[in-house]
């Protein structure tokens, strides 16, 4: 239980720090954009394209279809298990910028999924992993400094994201 308490400690210490480092105006609006390139429906369109182009054979597809069908269950039983407020209930005199889509922040799907996809397509497309992993990163930090994720919830959610990406692939391949 002590460790569970430091980790939150230094949790919260690192996010205050971060969203009151007063580099909003322009930072701010860049995390909102990025956070919603995180929304799904990229990730939608993706699919749409590869199945129109490819067809359901594509290993792609199926690896991404997989990854997804894993990921998004095990994401929604570890948030709603742990039951970890967001920053705006767990924080006194904290508003976050944005309104999240559900009340509980552990782990970010956001940042999961990110970093699914990045790692899938990264997999398939190297050329474009480095590019790919950036943006993930970008989508995970956008969460924190919109005030709805402390940056624990984005760890455990690379891990989630990169973890059920590389059993897929386990799985297709």
């Amino acid at each position: 239980m002590k460790l569970l308490l430091s980790i939150h400690k230094y949790d919260v210490f690192m996010f205050t720090w971060l969203v009151n480092a007063k580099m909003h105006g322009s930072l701010t609006q860049f995390c909102r954009f990025m956070s919603k390139t995180g929304d799904g429906q990229l990730y939608t369109l993706i699919i749409l394209l590869l199945l129109l182009r490819e067809g359901i054979e594509n290993q792609l597809l199926q690896t991404i279809l997989l990854a997804l069908l894993i990921e998004r269950p095990l994401y929604f039983v570890l948030k709603n298990g742990f039951k970890r407020n967001r920053p705006e209930a767990a924080l006194a005199d904290f508003t976050s910028i944005i309104t999240p889509s559900d009340k509980f922040s552990f782990p970010s799907g956001h940042t999961s999924a990110a970093f699914l996809m990045a790692t899938l397509l990264g997999f398939f497309m190297p050329s474009v992993a480095i590019p790919l992993y950036c943006w993930a990163a970008l989508v995970g930090f956008s969460r924190v400094v919109l005030g709805v994720h402390f940056p624990t919830d984005i760890l455990v959610g690379v891990i989630l994201g990169v973890s059920t990406a590389f059993f897929s692939l386990g799985q297709i391949l």
